[in-house]
């Protein structure tokens, strides 16, 4: 096992996606990953498809993509841990292990004794994250977190869509991006306190809220209100600070354009054959086209529409003035740029032969990522698990009896 957190022992007690998500790129960057399951159920997401992967092997399994796509590289253990004897599992598995995440309800792992202020007198060095949709503090705490709720709550919703003069509505993003980001979050801090244990030998507890996550990325939309007390808008495709840098019609479709600064406004000018909007006073600067938006863009447009979209991506490659085409994700994948960075590739995987992925974007010249397994089976490492931490056949059949695992 390769990486730059090889050594490191991982107990995740997490499911759905923002935990997962966050115990798979740290299982990619190296660290071993025991992921605690239900028994016969497991994990909620092996179950939210279609679409599924289908067994080659016998009894048949089927896990959905939703569940494959974020449980790379991790150990599957099933365990009862409403049951003393579960409980007792996972303490034996707290006393090795660096690091545990969580995403229970607020309290919810309390009940079994597993909560932080009883994991620590077990292991004081280990580092506990805790991951809720609203925090263990607030008067929202007790409220379970689904990210649709919290893309509206936390604001996204009001800045992604159609304008309101346009019969937009809000939307949410196509993908759970407070879940995604909250475990992105999640695995900066995890490794920073890493980093603080190697210093001082302590543990700590970590308190990451999706609410919390999904306000704190809205980066210049949050600023752009603090500045100014006035709520962003819906502006669709379009930028609120930058123009044009938005979705622009073609003949026969759309393309993204990115005019980041003047000089390259200059060169979209020229690519139009506009060259005079470059010098007029309404368009010269970024500023005035932002204030003059609507003019611009019905001028862009009018010359846009005569072409189809690959005479102007290639036009608007050959000036120098960002572009891309809006690909769908079969496009994407057959894209060469993507090929070349061999973002997508196949595990083994004991029950469908092989699964398709999607490689973690970080590229470490020295600690390379190497992928050593696929998303587990349910319960496909327990008893391996269960014999790391002593335990012996007639130990494991007691537990297996008892419906433990």
């Amino acid at each position: 096992m390769a990486g730059p957190l090889k050594g490191v022992k991982v107990l995740d007690l997490s499911r759905i996606l923002a935990g997962p998500w966050a115990t798979q790129v740290l299982a990619d960057y190296g660290a071993d990953v025991i992921k605690v399951e239900r028994p016969r159920t497991g994990d909620d997401t092996r179950q939210w498809g279609p679409p599924y992967a289908s067994s080659v092997n016998d009894p048949p399994s089927n896990d959905a993509g939703y569940f494959l796509s974020a449980n790379r590289g991790k150990r599957s253990l099933t365990l009862d841990i409403s049951k003393e004897q579960g409980q007792q599992v996972v303490r034996e598995l707290i006393k090795q292990c660096d690091v545990l995440v969580e995403n229970y309800k607020v309290g919810g792992l309390k009940k079994y004794g597993l909560d932080y202020q009883n994991v620590k007198k077990i292991n004081s060095k280990i580092i506990y994250c805790s991951i809720t949709g609203f925090g263990q503090t607030g008067p929202y705490r007790e409220r379970p977190g689904y990210d649709a709720v919290i893309q509206g709550m936390g604001g996204l919703m009001s800045i992604t869509g159609e304008p309101e003069d346009k019969n937009g509505e809000p939307q949410k993003v196509g993908v759970a991006v407070a879940d995604l980001m909250t475990g992105m979050y999640a695995v900066t801090a995890i490794t920073a306190a890493l980093y603080h244990q190697l210093q001082t030998g302590e543990g700590q507890y970590i308190d990451l809220a999706l609410l919390d996550t999904q306000v704190a990325w809205l980066a210049n939309q949050n600023m752009n209100y603090l500045l100014s007390g006035v709520s962003p808008s819906r502006h669709g495709t379009s930028h609120p600070n930058i123009v044009p840098y938005q979705s622009v019609k073609a003949k026969d479709g759309y393309f993204i354009l990115a005019v980041g600064n003047d000089h390259q406004f200059e060169k979209l000018a020229k690519a139009l054959n506009l060259t005079e909007l470059a010098q007029h006073h309404d368009f010269s600067s970024n500023s005035q086209r932002v204030r003059n938006r609507d003019l611009l863009l019905e001028l862009i447009h009018k010359v846009l529409i005569t072409e189809p979209c690959s005479y102007w991506l290639s036009k608007l490659e050959e000036f120098g003035v960002p572009c891309a085409p809006i690909n769908n994700l079969e496009q994407v994948f057959s894209d060469p740029q993507i090929l070349a960075r061999e973002l997508r590739f196949e595990l083994e995987h004991s029950h469908y032969g092989s699964v398709p992925q999607v490689a973690n974007p970080v590229k470490f010249s020295e600690s390379k990522i190497e992928y050593h397994r696929a998303p587990p089976s349910l319960g496909e490492h327990s008893i391996e698990i269960l014999r790391e931490l002593g335990m012996n056949d007639l130990d494991i059949q007691v537990l297996k009896e008892n419906n433990i695992f």
